[in-house]
């Protein structure tokens, strides 16, 4: 897999298209460097802006910690009581989530909401008052061979680093949207095949000591991430299981 150029200079109409290409290129880790220029070409006005890619922050997976899940808890009980009922369902996701998975330390959470553009409003407040930023990342993957809508995988997403309590990925994806439910199929078809965690746990092992960073950690396994999840449906479908 080929490194993300260290400098790149992204050009085009001053509109929302361009804008979601320099957000895409932040999600994806680079840094804007300096300020945009502007001209006018006689139609409309067209901007470039240079980003640089920073020194790769390297994937380190750990043994499965049993302090994740209280961890997770009481993070959530504060996050209930701060952003109110807006906040309709907030799990805890992801590897940290399922019993003797090696992960990331590294908190996922998931809190499910009806209007991600009003929950973005009201969020943003209470959540840096509990030390996390929004960042520009605004949809999920869409799992390989699936034909799905992307826009249907939106979502909104905060971070917190360099926190006493360690770091968390907070994920607001809409109540009853195929991010929301795939994020909790994952986590429930592993915690029912206990079997199948130390293969998988091996993987992300290998896979962290042999990739540059984490952004090429997570190009990797978001095919295998898929894979699961096609064996994970059958299963929903075989035991009627429900998000």
């Amino acid at each position: 897999m080929s490194q993300p150029l260290p400098y790149r200079v992204l050009t085009g109409p001053d509109d929302s298209a361009f804008c979601e290409r320099v957000s895409a290129a932040l999600a994806d880790g680079y840094r804007l460097h300096g300020s945009p220029a502007l001209t006018f070409n006689g139609d409309r006005v067209i901007v470039a802006q240079a980003i640089t890619y920073p020194p790769g922050d390297p994937a380190i997976v750990a043994d499965y910690d049993d302090q994740w899940p209280a961890r997770a808890q009481s993070l959530i009980g504060r996050l209930t009581g701060a952003l109110g009922p807006q906040a309709l369902r907030i799990e805890h996701i992801g590897s940290t989530a399922i019993p003797g998975m090696a992960a990331k330390d590294l908190l996922d959470l998931q809190i499910s909401v009806a209007d991600l553009d009003a929950a973005a409003d009201a969020f943003d407040g209470p959540l840096g008052g509990l030390g996390f930023g929004r960042t520009p990342v605004n949809r999920d993957h869409v799992p390989a061979g699936s034909d799905d809508d992307p826009a249907r995988w939106a979502k909104r997403f905060w971070h917190r680093r360099g926190h006493p309590d360690g770091p968390v990925n907070l994920h607001v994806r809409l109540a009853g949207s195929p991010n929301e439910r795939v994020a909790l199929l994952f986590r429930d078809w592993f915690r029912a095949h206990p079997s199948a965690v130390p293969a998988y746990a091996q993987f992300k092992r290998v896979l962290a000591d042999n990739v540059a960073d984490r952004i090429a950690y997570t190009d990797v396994k978001d095919p295998v991430v898929d894979l699961v999840i096609g064996v994970a449906e059958e299963w929903a479908a075989e035991t009627a299981w429900r998000p």
